[in-house]
């Protein structure tokens, strides 16, 4: 019989153990952590066949001493860094390591894949390309960092039109064999770099999943993207907000020039009007670019304008980017709870209506803060910081001559404290954008919006 270990028991790695024992592997699981709710999933799963190690970091000495035999395969689910060193030992030793995205490409690779990756944008494009295809009756969820993990939509079984998945640099890194269809670039940034180490190593992991694509789909008005990469795909697709060019100089060299594009309040497709982009009902610039990525994504999978057309008019949005919550006494409470960097943070702020009271902190990242830091000082009346970046944000802010803020440390403090100065700032809006992860506080920047959702919504009777 094979053998299998899975890294980690969050929802990827349950599915992964799962599809690995109906294909009739011997597979063990293991899991740095302890709480109730994993003892919980280790007695369900134990009940399946599948054996669970609470409070075991991962080696193989480690597996030697439970009695667990080498395995055939170790999957790492995707928040174990690909680098650990019981993860290079294995592949040194010539034991087969990938990650959860790439197990459930090796069972779903006979239906056509849309990966869309980057560093900003990936999930509102992916939700509505998902809308799309659903609006054209395809069968095409979404999966990855979105809607089901990978490995649960192999084990529905079903037979699927489309698997359109949203894929972050730690599962591409993991994910050797993977080749959409299709594949989509959104935005590049420095992130992650607590992780990849270098801006280069990080855009790298980002264009093997381009390189490995059938169709290539990149954002035109992203300068990282323009000028790093246009000469090496030459066949690639284009997008971009300002028209039918782009900008020249790419490298020295001419742009490519783009094949969707808005021009005169349109979506166009090699000049052939498809929507109006004012049926968009999001917030942003950027989200223009994104409904023009998922429109060249439709457009490479055949599909009818009119189903484009009733998708987007639809489309309300995606839950902790840019979501508005309630508007009370005039202000608008707004959800930017995945601005989890600078760069999205920069733009969530930029979407907004001003004045507005920024709500921002939590664990802080690696990045560049300057264009964040100057749209604060153009379009925040008050930053409220919370969690454990706040000291930290606050001497920034006050480097660059910015006083207007103060450190309330908790989510709850920051909505009353907004409420209470909405009025007196003649603010607009109140905006949660932390340009931070979620880990201090929270299980993760989903339960982050969700506390702020909840307790804005307190406010009104």
């Amino acid at each position: 019989m094979p053998t299998a270990h899975i890294i980690g028991l969050g929802r990827s790695g349950i599915a992964a153990a799962r599809l690995l024992h109906r294909e009739g592997y011997q597979v063990s699981v293991s899991d740095t952590g302890y709480s109730d709710g994993l003892l919980k999933t280790q007695q369900i799963l134990a009940a399946e066949g599948i054996a669970v190690h609470l409070r075991q970091k991962f080696t193989l000495a480690g597996l030697d001493q439970q009695g667990i035999n080498r395995p055939d395969q170790i999957i790492v689910s995707p928040g174990v860094p690909w680098q650990l060193p019981a993860l290079v030992e294995a592949r040194s030793q010539g034991i087969e390591t990938f990650g959860e995205l790439e197990l459930a490409w090796r069972y779903l690779q006979q239906f056509p894949w849309v990966g869309i990756t980057g560093t900003n944008g990936k999930t509102t494009t992916t939700a509505i390309v998902e809308a799309i295809f659903a609006a054209a009756g395809l069968n095409a969820p979404a999966c990855g960092n979105i809607g089901y993990s990978a490995c649960e939509l192999a084990l529905t079984g079903e037979s699927l039109d489309w698997v359109i998945a949203e894929a972050s640099s730690y599962q591409i890194e993991a994910s050797p064999t993977l080749a959409p269809h299709i594949g989509v670039w959104t935005t590049f940034s420095p992130d992650h770099l607590e992780r990849h180490g270098t801006v280069e190593c990080y855009r790298e992991i980002k264009a093997v999943l381009l390189n490995q694509s059938h169709h290539k789909i990149l954002n035109g008005d992203d300068q990282a993207l323009i000028k790093g990469l246009p000469w090496r795909w030459s066949d690639a697709y284009w997008t971009s907000t300002q028209g039918p060019s782009l900008p020249k100089g790419c490298n020295g060299q001419r742009c490519p020039v783009p094949q969707i594009f808005i021009e005169d309040g349109w979506v166009k497709v090699q000049s052939n009007p498809i929507i109006p982009v004012a049926s968009m009902r999001m917030l942003g610039a950027h989200n223009r670019q994104n409904l023009l990525l998922a429109v060249a994504v439709a457009h490479l999978a055949g599909i009818e304008k009119e189903a484009i057309a009733t998708a987007v008019s639809q489309f309300p949005g995606v839950a902790h980017r840019l979501e508005h919550i309630c508007t009370w006494q005039g202000v608008d409470f707004i959800n930017d709870s995945k601005a989890t960097n600078y760069d999205a943070a920069q733009t969530g702020l930029d979407a907004v209506p001003s004045p507005a009271i920024l709500i921002a902190g939590g664990e802080a990242k690696t990045g560049e803060d300057m264009a964040w830091l100057q749209t604060i000082q153009a379009k925040a009346a008050k930053v409220l910081l919370i969690g454990s970046a706040a000291d930290t944000f606050s001497q920034r802010l006050h480097q660059i001559g910015y006083d207007d803020y103060e450190i309330v440390e908790t989510m709850e403090k920051a909505v009353t404290r907004a409420a209470e100065l909405a009025s007196s700032l003649q603010a607009q809006s109140v905006l949660l954008s932390p340009a931070c992860a979620s880990f201090d506080q929270y299980q993760n920047f989903e339960k982050r919006g969700d506390h702020f959702r909840q307790l804005c919504q307190a406010l009104i009777p």
